[in-house]
């Protein structure tokens, strides 16, 4: 019998809402959040010790301002370099891959859950989850929506306030609601 994670993690409708073992490991990872989101500025070290208990990879430096949310914690995986700003959200039910040198400014959300449209399914708590990639050298600016199932290229920037509901190839601007490449870079 598949679990619900397995069916989490391979893409498929899952039981998000009364799954018991999915409540059990949000609930740890939040445990662990509030004690991040509670530390001083100055708790430099405790906070990595922290943060490397949840997050699935970390490449050498990276830095999370507080406040800081996700589900899991242990799909998350950050490359060299990583910047995100405060209130920033990553619901991880799928991989959320970032690359090397990547700033994030403050109020962005990266949600690999979607629901289904049927009404019953979505009813009954099932939703499915599709992976989030961003590449190396990439900016994206406050306020940034990135939906399920988005890949973003290596040294592009997204404009604040943008949506990202496509791929964007690499070596693009975009911007916009839904996001759109208005130039190469």
């Amino acid at each position: 019998m598949t679990s619900e994670k397995e069916k989490m993690l391979s893409g498929e409708l899952y039981d998000a809402n009364y799954d018991a073992d999915l409540i059990a490991e949000r609930k740890n990872c939040k445990v662990v959040l509030h004690e991040i989101n509670a530390l001083s500025p100055t708790s430099d070290e405790k906070r990595y010790e922290l943060f490397r208990k949840i997050l699935g990879k970390t490449n050498g430096s990276f830095i999370i301002e507080s406040p800081f949310h996700c589900d899991y914690g242990y799909n998350i995986e950050l490359g060299e370099n990583f910047y995100m700003n405060v209130n920033c959200v990553i619901l991880d039910e799928a991989k959320v891959k970032f690359g090397n040198n990547v700033f994030i400014a403050p109020n962005c959300a990266f949600y690999t859950a979607g629901h289904p449209f049927d009404v019953e399914q979505r009813n009954r708590g099932l939703e499915y989850a599709k992976p989030i990639t961003v590449g190396d050298n990439v900016w994206i600016g406050g306020n940034v929506v990135v939906v399920p199932g988005v890949t973003i290229g290596d040294n592009c920037v997204i404009g604040a306030g943008s949506v990202v509901t496509k791929d964007i190839p690499a070596n693009s601007l975009a911007v916009g609601n839904p996001c759109k490449v208005i130039r190469k870079i």
